[in-house]
């Protein structure tokens, strides 16, 4: 399981360090996509694998399913992590995620989060939820 929170940049190449809690876990190889919310995601393999295969499962006659699938795929790209642990970020998937150098890595469950600090801290402020409110939403969810 992916979990933290980082803060790192990108250097002068738009290489990311991914944090060395979730190097393990991707492995040598992963996808990195476009996320929701303006992030982006990194997959491990296995995961991407799973996800694939859930994408693969969703109607063609669909519109909306086939801008879903789109979405995620037109922009995914194969990595292989470096041996100093790095990735490089396409312009392309800078340019989405407003990345420019400071960002926050989070592990979420089965993949890893990559946001520009300033996005990070908006989405966060957007999110916050009152305590009465936090705990009636788990009660929604079933948590």
């Amino acid at each position: 399981m992916l979990m933290g929170e980082y803060r790192n940049s990108i250097d002068v190449k738009s290489r990311l360090i991914v944090p060395s809690k979730f190097r393990e876990e991707l492995g040598y190889k992963c996808v990195l996509t476009k996320g929701l919310d303006n992030c982006l995601y990194i997959y491990p393999m296995e995961e991407w694998v799973k996800f694939q295969e859930k994408l693969s499962k969703l109607p063609v006659s669909d519109v909306k399913a086939r801008a879903f699938v789109r979405y995620f795929y037109a922009s995914a790209v194969e990595c292989e992590l470096d041996k100093q642990g790095r990735i490089t970020i396409p312009q392309s998937l800078k340019k989405y995620a407003n990345i420019e150098k400071e960002l926050v890595t989070l592990g979420v469950l089965n993949k890893v989060e990559i946001w520009s600090k300033e996005e990070w801290e908006n989405a966060e402020a957007g999110e916050k939820l009152e305590p009465t409110e936090f705990a009636e939403q788990m009660e929604i969810y079933g948590i």
